[in-house]
């Protein structure tokens, strides 16, 4: 399991759920600051709708 706030790019492209988006991921978070819910991965550009079953391979903590 990653942690959304310190994965690295290449760390969350290794999901499949991310793939091809860690950078988009890394940029939202280096920009807004922490995520403090899983749901803000629909307002990266690119994962709008597109993260269901996230919460099995990421956590906040």
């Amino acid at each position: 399991m990653l942690n959304l706030n310190t994965a690295t790019a290449e760390e969350l492209d290794t999901l499949s759920i991310l793939r091809g988006h860690g950078f988009e991921v890394v940029r939202y978070r280096e920009e807004r600051g922490r995520f403090t819910s899983l749901r803000q991965l629909d307002e990266v550009p690119g994962l709008a709708g597109k993260t269901d079953g996230v919460e099995a391979h990421l956590t906040l903590a």
